[in-house]
């Protein structure tokens, strides 16, 4: 682990019993009182997601918004902190919301701190609420905890400057028990009254799916549950409490497309929308008016019908701050949401955009307390290693980082390596004559995930190739990055496992031997068969685990690269595409 900044330690603030209480935890969350509701009331949501720590805007391809017509580069805090300032203006009823992943996976800005400055940021941001996402999860439900009550980090002690008091706004998390147990781990709902006294429930909610997307050792002691279910349970209660109108918080999304053009709806409500949001946005209790969603990264607005047969909206911003949602409705005197008069615009945030002061200011002190470590120069390369931003199965950032974790297992006889796509963060972008600094480093591998040698057969490595097409990963393919000495061939107008052309899998030149066992070098995500790796985590034997992805890349580079001798991006190949 990275030496974190550590000052006298603040006492930990009680485990809050309040927010493990369950339903009655969800208190109302008063914004002022007034007047008896006039027949109509505007009201406006600010929606964003997966921010993942990232105060400032992301370097490269990983920062760019391509699919809403030409690309842009857009993000920053500082820059969000100015739209949203200007879209609220003459609004009396603003509220801004979240839909998880504002933590983890957050570059060293935010990480060396264990994700306290992302927390003041968005308090600073004017974040009302948040749904918990799968990386909310990613150092587990104590730590989870600790950034929702307070109290200083128990290994690292407090971060510079105030004493950590935890998140000024609720984090939500209908569907996330303890092991064993029907009560939430966090808040399940929270309610937020108007200035005139009209009440808005927000019930939020992680995928059931989340596991996959989570080191499994992070969370032995947890569970997740069908978001549906969570969802009425929580819906009822609202409605008995008199709260009609009500937005469902989901880290849950998938692809859609046509979302540049408007045409989401285009052949019917939602019909260019795909996935398990879908299924969602559809069959929730009609009681539910509209949805925000995450976890995909790409935006998008469209509408669905509900059980009911009447229009609702689902939404999603771009990840990293690069967007957010402007949505607008209007409640009637009962205190419903008048469905015909949901909008959603889409807002980007161009880095251009001037920087509001405060959270500039905000930003630049952590930044400055982060520069000692963040600046440190670790190696050099010779152009763009594009990664998170790469549109390649084949990424020459994934090629990089695998060679990297082979050279860091061989200590244990690894003879390959291989890595899930979605460990890289973001891209290494060549600037300052090519010097890649610790904070550039970390930001691609910021989990700090073990690295552990298993032992594969060559029956399981074909199972794990297989396994990139199948199950969990059959209608979006997931391809993992390859050491040098992996090779074989795909041919995707096949269906499934006969995608992976089994004959031509090849270690070190040879045809791989059902019965040879290999040394794979593999982080302990996939080592514990994430992503739908299976195969890996059934497994038991493993050697390692004393070295990181992120120690694994940081020598690499440093023994590696030169100023005179920088890294190039690794040639592609690893992975040939034929058609039968």
């Amino acid at each position: 682990m990275i030496n974190r900044f550590v000052r006298r330690g603040v006492p930990a603030l009680a485990l809050f019993p309040l927010l493990l209480a369950g339903p009655a935890a969800a208190r109302p969350d008063v914004a002022g009182t007034g007047s008896a509701p006039a027949a109509r009331t505007p009201v406006q949501l600010l929606a964003l997601n997966d921010l993942h720590g990232n105060l400032l805007p992301v370097d490269g391809a990983a920062g760019r918004i391509t699919h809403r017509g030409p690309a842009i580069q857009a993000g920053g805090l500082a820059q969000m902190a100015t739209l949203l300032d200007a879209a609220r203006a003459g609004q009396a009823n603003s509220l801004t919301v979240a839909a998880g992943d504002m933590i983890g996976g957050s570059p060293l800005l935010s990480a060396l701190f264990h994700d306290e400055p992302t927390v003041d940021a968005l308090e600073e941001l004017g974040l009302g609420v948040s749904s918990v996402g799968n990386h909310e999860f990613d150092e587990g439900p104590a730590e989870l905890r600790r950034i929702v009550t307070g109290g200083c980090h128990p290994t690292d002690g407090c971060a510079p400057g105030d004493p950590y008091q935890g998140a000024g706004f609720p984090y939500l998390a209908a569907n996330v028990t303890e092991r064993g147990s029907t009560t939430p781990l966090l808040q399940p709902y929270t309610v937020k009254t108007l200035p005139n006294g009209q009440r808005i429930g927000f019930i939020g909610l992680v995928t059931k799916d989340a596991p996959s997307a989570i080191n499994a050792a992070m969370i032995r002691d947890v569970e997740f549950h069908d978001e549906l279910p969570a969802i009425e349970r929580y819906s009822r209660e609202l409605t008995r409490q008199g709260v009609r109108a009500q937005v469902v918080l989901v880290h849950e999304g998938e692809s859609v497309s046509g979302q540049a053009d408007g045409s989401c709806d285009d052949g019917g409500p939602g019909a260019k929308l795909e996935g398990r949001i879908k299924e969602i946005a559809q069959q929730a209790v009609p009681a539910v008016d509209l949805i925000v969603s995450g976890h995909s990264h790409a935006s998008y607005e469209c509408t669905v019908n509900d059980p009911s047969g009447r229009r609702r909206l689902v939404t999603q911003a771009d990840s990293f701050g690069r967007s957010f949602t402007d949505l607008r409705f209007e409640l009637n005197a009962a205190g419903d949401v008048v469905r015909s008069t949901v909008k959603a615009q889409y807002r980007p945030v161009p880095v251009e955009t001037a920087q509001q002061p405060a959270m500039a200011k905000l930003v630049d002190t952590w930044k400055t307390r982060s520069d000692e470590v963040a600046n440190r120069v670790v190696g050099h390369i010779s152009a763009d290693m594009p990664g998170r931003g790469s549109t390649l199965p084949e990424t020459p950032l994934g090629s990089f980082i695998a060679d990297a974790q082979a050279v860091a297992g061989k200590g244990h006889g690894a003879e390959l390596a291989l890595m899930n796509p979605g460990s890289m963060r973001a891209d290494l972008v060549f600037h300052d004559g090519g010097a890649v600094t610790f904070a550039d480093a970390y930001r691609v591998q910021p989990f700090e995930s073990p690295l552990y040698v298993l032992p594969v057969t060559g029956a399981q490595l074909i199972t794990a190739l297989q396994q990139q097409f199948t199950g969990e990963n059959a209608a979006s393919p997931r391809f993992l990055q390859l050491s040098d000495a992996l090779r074989y061939s795909v041919d995707m107008n096949r269906t499934g496992a006969d995608r992976l052309l089994t004959d031509t899998v090849r270690v070190n030149g040879r045809p791989v031997a059902p019965d040879t066992t290999y040394k794979v070098a593999l982080n302990e995500f996939l080592a514990n068969g994430g992503n739908g790796f299976t195969v890996f985590g059934d497994i038991t034997a493993r050697e390692g685990g004393e070295v990181t992805d992120l120690d694994a890349l940081v020598t690499y580079l440093e023994t590696a690269t030169s100023p005179t001798a920088p890294a190039a991006p690794p040639a592609p190949g690893r992975i040939t595409f034929v058609t039968g």
